[in-house]
């Protein structure tokens, strides 16, 4: 992905949407759910190269901590 022409402020808000779904899955999880919006490879793919870019411009920002769904 080229982030280049985006604002910092968009690419941490981006990163931090994801960051937020991946913790309302976890919590899904928790109740039964088995339909997660992070189970696919390209939302990890997609926050991977926001975390390189972040990177890059040292931004500050949370990680996210991926879970394993063990339902599947």
């Amino acid at each position: 992905m080229n982030f280049g022409s985006r604002a910092d402020e968009s690419l941490l808000h981006y990163y931090e949407s994801i960051r937020r779904e991946v913790e309302a899955d976890r919590k899904a999880a928790s109740l039964g759910s088995r339909h997660f919006f992070t189970a696919g490879d390209s939302v990890k793919k997609y926050a991977a190269d926001l975390r390189d870019e972040m990177t890059r411009r040292r931004l500050k920002f949370t990680p996210i901590e991926w879970w394993q769904d063990r339902s599947r």
